[in-house]
Order: C-alpha cells, then structure tokens, then sequence
C-alpha cells in the first residue's frame, strides 16, 4: 500500500513545494497514493499543482481552536478522507509574534495539537519533517551572531547562547518534538534551510521571489528593457556569503528523508541548500536582474539613497495595477501588509555578515538517491520567476 503524505501549510513556500513534488512522482509515482494539503486559507486558483486523483485540498482546519484538542481530531476525522492512514507528516504551519515568549508559546502549541491529533487518528504514522532554519544558528542576532568564525556554519554546532537560546522558539519545537517521539514507532528529522527560493500561490511575507518579481517586473515596464537596476542593499551585504535554498531541493530532500528513516530520523538535523559553494548578491543580482532584461548593478555607494522596493511598489501603485489589467494578472499582490514587509530589508541590508552552510551532512544522503545536482542561483531564482509567470501573477 502507498503512503499518505499530511502536509500542514501546503500553500507557504516549503509546503507547497512538497506537494509539487509528491504530486510529480517523486521519488517514484508509486510511492505516495495519497496527498493531504492543509490550507489555512482557502486556496485560489494559481496553485499551479497538476491535476491528480491523490490529492485532496482541506482549508479550515483550526490546529488553536478553542475548544480544544478532541474537537481538533473531530474535525480532522471530518475532512481529511482517510486520515487513519496517514505515515509522512511535513509540518510548515507558523504563526509570527513579535514577543519571543508568545511566538514560542503559540508555535509550540501548533506542533502539538498538530502530532498529537495524528498520532490519536492514524496508527500507520512513520516520520514527520520539521522545517526550521538558519535561526537556530542565531542569525537573526545580526551584529551579536555568536559563529562568525565557525563558518561554513555545521549541524553540530552549539545553540546560541543565554538569552536568546531560552527565546528560540525553534529550539523548543525540537525539545517537544524529541520527547514526543520517545518510545514510538514514528520519528523525525529537522531541516534547516536559509533562504527559501521558491513560489508561493498567495501572498507570503517570507516569500523574497515574489517580492523581487513584482518589483522588477514594473521597475521592467516603467525603466525599460536593459535599465540599470542598483542592488537594494548595502556594499556589505552585497559581497556577504549565504546558501539559498532553493524549494524544490528542500522538498525532495524532505520527502527522502522521510522515507529513509534510518539515515534520516532520530531528530538529526539537516542543512538544506541548493549547493555547496556559497553566493553573495555581487553573483546573485545580476542573474535575477537578467530574467527581466534589467541589468542589476552594485548598491550605491554609501550615503547615497536607493528607493527600496516596497517603497518602489507603492509609489507606482497605479503603474502596477494598469498592469495587471493589460496583462490579465492576478490582483492583490501590491499594496498589502504581507509581501512587501519589512522582510526584503533584512535579509539584503542587516543581513550583512558572511552565514553560508556546510553541506556535507545533506550530500551524503542526497548521494544516496543519485548524483547531487546542485542549483546555481541563476536556475534557483529562474525557475521560481517562471512559476510565478505562469500564474499569472507577474507579466
């Protein structure tokens, strides 16, 4: 009998990559019969999965109601057909809070509710992925990041130091996680990919493609083809080294690795990126650039202003939405709270510190399934700018 694949947060970036991939056979078409994608919102229309029997597309399911963990499974029993016979759970449900005690409070609770629900209603569970990411290595501490010189950075490395161990809410996830899975048949892994290059079917605060997308494709249409278009970062992060992740390599390193639990499981932890040669923005820019027939230049030297692309979007507002009407583009996408926040800023400007990641743990399994393709940016953030092309989402 196949397996079922749960997938909770199928919509965000990593989510629905693996249901992209289960959905396109791998590792084989015969592997997966069933494919579960929780959504917390209602699904639109741009969710570019191929058409498959497998699949079955659940919104409304509420991991914090408050009437408890009973009516949890309730509803689950309720909406997800066969839900006894579910064996991998990928887990990519997150809810941002500001204060670190509420986040760890709240996200802790969705793991549980979450586990706890599968475990009572499905007997057959093997393995659940837990997503978590270069947090754990302490970079969102920016100028405090405690390894700047234990690079490439290494899935045995310390947790951060006192007080920021106490307030990562990653670290709690994995504690719960490990006692939960004590004495069970099922167990789990962790992956820690940086950032995620990939497409998102609704609007995503973590979703850099989809932002840089919308800005260049204007920035295209207004500046003309083959403008010069200025990093939107500083001369430090421009020359900075990282490890992007591309979504389709989290994806199928996720679903191998939940296949192959004795390599896998017992909560080890997995960097997962797209090659071992780290990149800086001075390679990255004018790749992504190129899609759009721009040529990305350097920041501007320092003390000079750039407008960044948020700042861009909306002052062209009327620009972009005179687009969508002649090209026939999805609506939404600019002049909201969600993917034009503040993300962008932090990642091509505070971000200014070398954080790239040491692959050989994630090598050696991928080895396993066949040669290691690596993804070089211009082909990571291409195929993201094809996808979101082909929903429409940007000319």
């Amino acid at each position: 009998m196949g397996k079922h694949a749960l997938v909770f947060g199928a919509t965000g970036i990593q989510g629905w990559a693996v249901v992209n991939q289960l959905l396109h056979g791998y590792p084989s078409s015969d592997t997966f019969e069933k494919v579960t994608a929780l959504t917390n919102r209602p699904p639109t229309e741009n969710l570019l999965w191929p058409q498959s029997e497998k699949l079955q597309v659940v919104s409304g399911i509420d991991l914090l109601n408050e009437r408890g963990q009973e009516a949890l499974e309730q509803q689950m029993r309720e909406k997800i057909q066969d839900v006894h016979t579910v064996t991998q759970v990928f887990f990519f449900a997150y809810i941002f809070n500001a204060d670190p005690t509420e986040e760890t409070k709240i996200n802790v609770k969705l793991l549980q509710r979450a586990v706890l629900a599968v475990e009572n209603l499905s007997k057959s569970l093997e393995f659940i992925v837990l997503p978590t990411g270069t947090k754990v290595y302490g970079v969102h501490l920016c100028s405090d990041f405690p390894f700047a010189d234990k690079l490439p950075l290494r899935e045995d490395l310390p947790r951060t130091p006192e007080p920021d161990r106490s307030q990562n809410f990653y670290y709690h996830l994995c504690d719960w996680l490990e006692s939960q899975a004590a004495n069970k048949a099922w167990t789990w892994c962790e992956l820690r990919p940086d950032v995620v290059v990939g497409f998102v079917p609704n609007n995503n605060v973590y979703c850099l493609a989809q932002t840089l997308a919308l800005y260049l494709s204007l920035f295209r249409e207004l500046e003309g083809k083959g403008a010069e278009c200025a990093f939107p970062g500083n001369e430090r992060s421009w020359e900075i080294l990282s490890s992007d992740s591309p979504q389709d390599l989290v994806a199928e390193f996720a679903i191998y690795a939940s296949l192959h639990a004795d390599v896998c499981g017992a909560g080890k932890a997995f960097n997962t990126a797209g090659r071992a040669k780290p990149a800086s923005w001075s390679e990255k820019w004018p790749a992504i650039c190129e899609y759009f027939g721009l040529k990305g230049t350097p920041p501007p030297p320092s003390g000079s202003s750039i407008q960044s692309p948020g700042d861009y979007l909306n002052a062209h507002i009327e620009q972009w939405k005179e687009l969508e009407r002649k090209q026939s583009l999805a609506t939404g996408r600019v002049g909201n709270d969600r993917s034009l926040a503040g993300y962008l800023y932090f990642i091509m400007s505070m971000f200014d510190f070398d954080r790239h990641l040491d692959l050989t743990r994630q090598n050696q399994v991928l080895k396993q399934a066949g040669p290691v393709e690596e993804w070089d940016p211009k082909r990571a953030w291409w195929t993201a700018f094809d996808r979101f092309r082909a929903a429409k989402i940007i000319p």
